[in-house]
C-alpha cells in the first residue's frame, strides 16, 4: 500500500503542473482526480471537482475543451497556442522539479559524493594495466559522456561483454595481477599477522603499474616471479621451488572499452581498456562486472550539494533517454519495462533490503532514490511525441503554430483513441508480465 501510495504521489505531482499552469493560463478546469476508473469520493470547490477514484494507476486533470470543441472563453481550445503549450509541457516539468527535490533529500544525509575520478585500485586491478591510472578522471566511457557518478554506472550497465584474444599481452599482464593475488591469497593462514597482510595488499598495487610499463611476456613473467619472492619474504616463507605458470586461453571474455580521461589537465584516449571481469558463479560461467578502483570523493558543501543535484538530474534525464533508445535499438527488452506493479514491487523490495541491512534510514533514502527515477521517467516518457502522451498533444500543438491552423478535431481524436489502444495494450502485457514476475519470483 505504501509504495501504491508513493506512485500515485507521483501521479498527483504531474497533474498537479498541468492544473497549476491551467489555472495560472486562465483555462477552466473541470476535474482533478487521482486514480481512474469509478468515483469513490469527490467534493467540488469553485468550478472544480476533485475526485479519488478506485484503481490507484494514474490520474487526470480535465480541462474544458480539451478533447472536444467548446465555445466557452476560458476553455483550452481557445487559449492562446503558447499557453497550450506550456500547460502540456507543466506535467512533465513538475516531475523533473520534483525528481530534483527527491534527488537532493537522498544528497543531504552523504558525508561525501562519488566522483568519476580514479583515486586508488584495488589490489587485483586489471584497468590499471590496460591504461588508467590514478588521478585519471573519466569523462567518457562506452561512447558516453561521463559527468557523474550516474552517468559512469549507467556506461557500464549497456557495457557488453566480448570475446578477446586470450593471447594478447594486456590479458597476459591481467592473469599477472590476477594470479599474484591469488597466490598471495594462498600464504595467508591463522598465523599470519596483521603487518604481513598489509605488506602483501601493498605488493598487489605495486605490481600493477609495474606490468603495465612492459612490452612482452617474457618480462611480465619476471616481475611476477619477483613479486612472489617479496610476498614470500613478507610474510616469512621460502622462495618457492617452482613458479606457477600463467596459464594461457585462445579466448577469454572481457568487459572491454575505450575511455577519455582528463590526466594532468590533459585530454587522454585510452584504446581498450579491461574492466574486472568474474564469473557470477561457479556453476554459471556468465560474465559479470566488477570496478577495480576506488573513487575520490568530493567534499560536502553548499556549492557541491547544488551541483550534485543539479548535475545528477540530468544524468537521470540522460539516462532515460539513453534506455529508451536501448529499447528501440533491442539493446533492452520488454522484460526490463515495468508498470504500475512492476514499479511497486521494486519500491518495496528496494526498501526490504536496505531495512534488512542498513536500517530505518536507510530504506527511507532508497525510497526516495527509487522515486527519484520514476518520477524523471514519467516527466521523460510521457512528453515522447507518441499520440495519447502529452509528447504527442505537444506535437500537434507544433504543427498547429507551424501551420497556423489546428489539426482537425477529429483527425486528433482518432489518433489519440489509435495511441491510446496501443498504450493500454502494451500496459496490459507489462501488467501481466509484472504479475507473473511477483508470483514466480522472477
Amino acid at each position: 500500500m505504501i509504495a501504491v501510495a508513493l506512485f500515485e504521489l507521483i501521479i498527483f505531482v504531474h497533474e498537479g503542473g498541468h492544473f497549476i499552469a491551467a489555472k495560472k493560463s486562465g483555462v477552466k478546469v473541470n476535474e482533478f482526480a487521482l486514480g481512474m476508473g469509478p468515483k469513490l469520493f469527490s467534493f467540488t470547490k469553485g468550478e472544480t471537482t476533485y475526485s479519488l477514484r478506485l484503481f490507484p494507476i494514474g490520474g487526470y486533470c480535465a480541462m474544458e475543451g480539451e478533447d472536444e470543441d467548446s465555445e466557452n472563453p476560458r476553455a483550452f481550445n481557445n487559449a492562446k497556442i503558447w499557453k497550450r503549450m506550456i500547460i502540456i509541457v507543466a506535467g512533465a516539468a513538475m516531475n523533473i522539479l520534483f525528481g530534483m527535490l527527491l534527488l537532493l533529500i537522498t544528497l543531504l544525509p552523504q558525508d561525501s559524493f562519488v566522483s568519476t575520478q580514479v583515486a586508488s585500485f584495488s589490489s587485483c586491478a586489471v584497468s590499471s594495466v590496460t591504461g588508467l591510472q590514478e588521478g585519471d578522471k573519466i569523462v567518457r566511457l562506452n561512447n558516453y559522456d561521463i559527468n557523474t557518478s550516474t552517468d559512469f554506472s549507467f556506461a557500464l550497465y549497456t557495457l557488453p561483454a566480448q570475446e578477446v584474444d586470450g593471447h594478447e599481452l594486456s590479458i597476459y599482464k591481467e592473469d599477472c595481477v590476477i594470479d599474484f593475488f591469488n597466490y598471495c591469497q594462498g600464504l595467508v593462514d591463522k598465523d599470519t599477522t596483521q603487518e604481513a597482510v598489509n605488506a602483501l595488499n601493498t605488493a598487489c598495487t605495486d605490481i600493477q603499474p609495474e606490468l603495465a610499463k612492459v612490452s612482452d611476456k617474457k618480462e611480465a613473467y619476471q616481475i611476477f616471479c619477483r613479486y612472489i619472492d617479496k610476498a614470500c619474504k613478507a610474510v616469512g616463507k621460502e622462495k618457492p621451488e617452482k613458479y606457477p605458470e600463467i596459464e594461457e586461453k585462445d579466448t577469454r571474455q572481457r568487459f572491454r572499452t575505450d575511455i577519455s580521461v582528463i590526466r594532468n589537465g590533459e585530454r587522454v584516449e585510452l584504446k581498450g581498456v579491461d574492466l574486472l571481469t568474474l564469473k557470477t558463479s561457479a556453476e554459471d560461467d556468465t560474465p559479470k562486472l566488477q570496478i577495480d578502483f576506488y573513487a575520490a570523493p568530493i567534499e560536502k558543501n553548499f556549492g557541491t550539494v547544488i551541483q550534485q543535484t543539479l548535475l545528477n538530474t540530468v544524468s537521470n534525464v540522460r539516462m532515460v533517454w539513453g534506455s529508451l533508445i536501448g529499447l528501440i535499438k533491442g539493446q533492452f527488452s520488454l522484460n526490463d519495462m515495468s508498470g504500475p506493479v512492476g514499479i511497486a514491487s521494486a519500491i518495496t523490495q528496494v526498501a526490504g533490503e536496505s531495512l534488512k541491512t542498513d536500517g530505518f534510514g536507510a530504506a527511507v533514502n532508497s525510497i526516495v532514490y527509487v522515486m527519484m527515477v520514476i518520477a524523471i521517467n514519467l516527466g521523460i516518457v510521457n512528453m515522447l511525441p507518441f499520440p495519447a502522451l502529452d509528447g504527442g498533444r505537444f506535437l500537434m500543438l507544433l504543427i498547429e503554430w507551424i501551420f497556423r491552423k489546428p489539426v482537425p478535431r477529429k483527425v486528433e481524436s482518432v489518433i489519440n483513441a489509435v495511441g491510446l489502444v496501443l498504450l493500454l495494450g502494451l500496459s496490459a502485457v507489462i501488467a501481466v508480465k509484472d504479475v507473473w514476475k511477483l508470483f514466480s519470483g522472477g
